[in-house]
């Protein structure tokens, strides 16, 4: 059995037990501040902090939440969170204006079923979108999906009307009839396509660098602040070895680990294990190639696709950002 210092602590006080190991035992255990959410992105994080295997490497993570990868990120800038996943278009931005804080060590996985444009019954495919209201919310992956396809089948926005609807008010705005398709991720996603009369539309497989690339239309990536990478490079390494076996038992036992991850969610079972099983998991094995090979490549023209569609600015170079020393 393992346990973290801070439940010891708990048992040592319900059972009125006076030792003196929380001083000894536990004083190289190392605190590492993460940015989480209940997104699918931070499953990894969670588990491996609440199944201990972060104690195993003698790491203490102290979990922050925020409601969106751009708050994330400027915590990390700021120094108040050491490690955190964040979609990459909030990490893009800061690459364009030249922040240089922060760097990417691993990806977690891909999630390219679990997010996508979903249509009520009049709208049976995506040819059916003309004239029609689509809602997503702006500035996230699902407003680059429905961006991008509107570009494949030759749509602008004088062919349809794109509304800028916050991620929870979307399948009340579907429900209402106020729109007739929403882009979205889960579990927004899920609630969606179990309306009556929804009709699945297009997936993150169908963005324009999924083929090519594996790359959504915002993908996650753990990042970690540079300044703590440097002076506690070993925490760095322990923090991925423990973390890569949380996206293993995520891979390996998903049916177990959504029922874990319920605690930090709080959604119902079978939406978390389609979600669970929306994506796929990454290993440390699997890292050199996502971080040395065309998925790289693949996040520098969406880079580039950012700047086509006016999300940014300028298209960093993306690979600067990119350390795989950790691995």
């Amino acid at each position: 059995m393992t346990t973290n210092r801070r439940d010891f602590l708990k048992v040592c006080a319900a059972t009125g037990v006076v030792t003196a190991l929380p001083l000894t035992a536990w004083a190289n255990t190392q605190t590492v501040r993460y940015g989480g959410s209940a997104w699918l992105g931070h499953y990894p994080a969670y588990l491996a902090m609440n199944e201990g295997y972060f104690a195993e490497e003698g790491i203490e993570q102290n979990w922050e939440s925020f409601g969106t990868s751009s708050a994330r990120m400027t915590a990390v800038m700021s120094g108040g969170v050491d490690i955190a996943c964040t979609g990459i278009v909030s990490a893009l931005a800061l690459m364009a204006r030249g922040a240089s804080q922060f760097s990417i060590i691993a990806v977690p996985e891909t999630f390219g079923r679990v997010e996508g444009l979903i249509g009520r019954e009049n709208v049976k495919s995506l040819d059916d979108l003309k004239g029609k209201k689509i809602g997503v919310t702006f500035a996230s992956s699902a407003h680059l999906l429905v961006l991008d396809i509107m570009n494949q089948k030759g749509l602008t926005d004088k062919d349809v009307t794109v509304l800028n609807v916050p991620a929870p008010e979307l399948p009340a705005a579907m429900q209402a009839g106020q729109i007739d398709a929403a882009a979205a991720w889960t579990p927004q996603f899920d609630h969606i396509l179990r309306q009556e009369g929804a009709t699945l539309l297009a997936d993150d497989t169908a963005f324009s660098l999924y083929d090519s690339h594996q790359v959504t239309p915002g993908p996650d990536v753990l990042v970690v602040r540079r300044a703590f990478a440097e002076k506690n490079p070993d925490v760095v390494k322990a923090y991925l070895r423990a973390y890569f076996k949380a996206c293993e038992f995520l891979r390996d036992q998903p049916d177990e680990a959504a029922e874990k991850l319920l605690s930090l969610t709080n959604i119902d079972l079978d939406d978390q294990l389609a979600a669970v099983k929306g994506a796929d998991w990454f290993d440390a094995a699997k890292q050199d190639e996502m971080l040395n090979g065309p998925f790289i490549d693949g996040l520098q023209e969406l880079a580039e696709m950012l700047v086509r569609y006016k999300q940014i600015d300028k298209a960093p170079t993306v690979k600067d950002w990119v350390d795989s020393s950790f691995i």
